[in-house]
């Protein structure tokens, strides 16, 4: 099954795209793929191809979204707490990655000529290392496609991905990039996997369950949360209208949350830029207050280089990344041509 499906929209598919298209529209939809497996039961079939049947459903399901102009799509492919699955299927879920990876790189000219661009989000380093590899070649090869984004959750877990966001803004401190002081709201949510990606508009989640079972904890915070009743692959394009019209009928209210929260992290960061001012005025004072043009002065001395170690650091972070699948992909590049 290829991961771009070709089609249109029937008339009555047309005519409800075209309603929802006159209200506010999602720009990015994060989905829990809930459900393969009681579907698979359901039918009597193996729990693999429960999940095969999983991933059809998603290739029919980006082919809505881009019918609808919904430019970016967030899937939870693979948790970490897959792991602890039984090892047939875990192995069995492994191997339909590397199939449908492997497909992948197959299709990059439909890829390109649809400008998908792939990005996996989470630890490949618990993966097997040739999966990583087509992982690698994957990014790399639809890195510079821009008109739509698809972002696979593997090996993920939020509480992971924060923590990992932690400990990058303790390398950069311990690098010397950044300072204690610079560590803020903002610059965790750019430590994230998902910092190319803005936060979800709507998060979907199949199969009756109402919970998040650890999926952008962080990013979701002000997004809608629609849970349906529906296995995954069973989902239907009145589905997604569905989930997609209780994002309108709340677009008011999660804007303003979103408002909000950007007003109160500008107040909290001019806070601490104060704070920082204060504490250099001290140290450079001699007993006597410092006027109001010096403090003016003085804060804006203090949040230019703390924007400058900000950028000087997060272009380090990137590069440390870019690195990462880079390397991989030379890895990957050298085996195949001591093999041939």
């Amino acid at each position: 099954m290829s991961w771009i499906r070709e089609g249109e929209l029937n008339l009555l598919e047309k005519i409800a795209s075209n309603v929802l298209k006159a209200g506010p529209m999602p720009k990015h939809v994060a989905f829990i793929m809930d459900g393969n497996r009681r579907f698979a039961r359901k039918k009597n079939m193996e729990r693999q191809e429960g999940h095969m049947q999983g991933f059809n459903k998603l290739a029919e399901t980006l082919r809505w979204c881009k019918q609808l102009s919904i430019p970016e799509v967030t899937v939870y492919a693979f948790s970490i707490e897959n792991f602890k699955r039984t090892k047939e299927e875990v192995d069995g879920l492994l191997d339909l990655a590397r199939q449908k990876f492997e497909r992948l790189l197959e299709e990059r000219e439909n890829l390109e000529k649809h400008g998908v661009c792939i990005r996996v989000l989470g630890d490949l380093n618990m993966l097997p290392l040739d999966l990583q590899q087509l992982i690698a070649k994957a990014v790399l090869t639809t890195k510079t496609n821009n008109k739509c984004f698809l972002n696979v959750c593997f090996a993920y877990t939020s509480r992971y991905e924060i923590t990992n966001a932690v400990r990058e803004m303790a390398w950069g401190v311990e690098q010397g990039l950044i300072k204690a002081s610079d560590v803020s709201e903002a610059l965790l949510s750019e430590c994230l996997y998902s910092n190319n990606s803005p936060n979800p508009d709507l998060l979907i989640r199949t199969s009756g369950e109402v919970r998040l079972s650890d999926f952008l904890l962080w990013q979701t915070s002000h997004s809608c949360l629609v849970f349906q009743s529906v296995l995954w692959p069973e989902y239907t394009f009145w589905n997604l209208c569905e989930a997609i019209l209780q994002y309108q009928l709340n677009h008011k209210s999660i804007q303003k949350a979103r408002e909000l929260h950007r007003e109160e992290q500008a107040l909290q960061q001019l806070e601490a830029d104060r704070a920082c001012v204060a504490d250099l005025l001290q140290h450079q004072g001699n007993g006597k207050p410092a006027d109001a043009k010096r403090r003016q002065e003085a804060l804006h001395l203090c949040t230019a280089s703390r924007e400058a170690r900000v950028q000087d650091f997060l272009q380090a972070l990137k590069q440390k990344r870019n690195h990462f699948f880079s390397d991989l992909y030379g890895e990957a590049v050298s085996a195949y041509e001591s093999q041939s």
